[in-house]
């Protein structure tokens, strides 16, 4: 290894144990997927799915914020534009929360339309009342994550880092890419190093962080506090602790192999199932199958089978054909 990885970052008055943090991603970091990454990874910082401020006040009492003690280190993520209700959608989560994070990187139509996410990086005024908003309102650290800027001729993310630490933030984190690019083409880190030396507060480097080897150049390249992985974890749920022990110990854990996945899709599929119910849990985790079973022989067909099928025990007979044939 070429350089000497912090083994843990303070973000305002919140120590965490780990420099490793998972990425929320709408949809995907539900509170199964984070408590089964959590059984590996005692002391990465866990992140949720994205959540409307505006729905959550209408609806306080959503199954999208459950959570219990052991997932602790735990930071809620909401996305809006509207101060006021950023600031009571973050009291409502409060109690439940290590941190609060505010989207402003998403960059889907649906949201950057409503002035949302990414948007936000186009009226930074708008962006910095918010995060003054909620940390009025909330006595625990509040972050942002946003991406390099609106396009390639508009990356204005160190003017807006700063911006967000002077509301208050107490650590950003960029994904290096601009939102024109959405997940095209390969992160920047190289770009992110740029804010080395700009702020006072920690920043996280998030994109294409895959395995350990990974990490650990995009720590180098960046200069990063700390790395935030998103949809690589979709596939492997031990991905964040390999990413630690290579980090911490210089160890380097194999990539799980065919018959360790197959287990962590039973599992992970069962943990969904008990959460949301059969029907329900069964559909929910079809967007997992394609990164579990990724670059195995006859993946195409085995995906397609998987993603249309509703009967829990025709599932686990495409698995063990999965796994008996991978292994032949």
């Amino acid at each position: 290894m070429q350089i000497s990885a912090k083994k843990q970052i303070n973000i305002g008055k919140v120590q965490i144990d780990s420099i490793v943090s998972l990425s929320p991603l709408a949809g995907v970091t539900d509170y199964v997927l984070r408590k089964l990454i959590r059984e590996y990874s005692k002391t990465c910082l866990l992140v949720t799915e994205m959540i409307s401020s505006e729905a959550l006040v209408q609806k306080p009492d959503t199954n999208i914020t459950y959570t219990d003690k052991e997932e602790a280190p735990i930071s809620f993520q909401i996305e809006g534009h509207k101060p006021e209700l950023m600031a009571k959608s973050a009291k409502i989560l409060e109690k439940k929360a290590s941190i609060i994070d505010i989207n402003m990187g998403c960059p889907i139509n649906k949201i950057v339309k409503g002035q949302d996410g990414c948007s936000l990086m186009k009226n930074p005024q708008l962006a910095r009342d918010i995060v003054i908003a909620v940390k009025e309102t909330v006595n625990i650290p509040v972050t942002c994550k946003f991406r390099l800027g609106w396009s390639q001729d508009s990356k204005n993310f160190i003017e807006f880092a700063q911006i967000m630490q002077e509301a208050g933030a107490d650590a950003v984190t960029v994904h290096a890419r601009t939102r024109s690019q959405l997940y095209s083409g390969a992160a920047d880190w190289n770009e992110l190093s740029k804010l080395s030396g700009e702020l006072d507060i920690p920043y996280f480097a998030n994109g294409d962080i895959i395995n350990p080897q990974k990490a650990l150049e995009c720590l180098e390249i960046s200069k990063a506090d700390g790395i935030s992985i998103g949809r690589a974890s979709m596939g492997d749920l031990s991905l964040l602790y390999r990413i630690e022990k290579y980090l911490n110990e210089d160890i380097l854990i194999p990539e799980p192999d065919l018959s360790e996945k197959i287990s962590m899709i039973k599992k992970h599929l069962d943990a969904e199932i008990e959460f949301r119910g059969e029907e329900t849990g069964i559909k929910f985790f079809r967007k997992f199958y394609p990164c579990y079973i990724k670059n195995i022989r006859g993946g195409a067909d085995y995906r397609h089978r998987l993603v249309t099928e509703l009967n829990y025990n025709n599932i686990i007979n495409i698995l063990k054909e999965i796994l008996h044939n991978g292994q032949e």
